[in-house]
């Protein structure tokens, strides 16, 4: 069983929920409001990457 977390960053507003969990292979994330639509996993360097680059606001989302 995956056990996920929310992050901490999360929106209050729950308009922007973000779950974690840690893999035997790296890392999944997903959509805290729509889990059963799957989720991404990432090797710990790709995930590492990702947090780097939302810190330095470089994804134009």
């Amino acid at each position: 069983m995956i056990e996920w977390r929310k992050s901490s960053r999360s929106n209050a507003s729950g308009n922007e929920c973000v779950e974690v969990a840690n893999l035997p292979q790296g890392c999944a994330i997903r959509d805290s409001k729509a889990p059963d639509l799957g989720y991404l996993t990432l090797s710990v360097e790709s995930f590492a990457r990702l947090i780097a680059h939302v810190k330095r606001d470089e994804l134009n989302l």
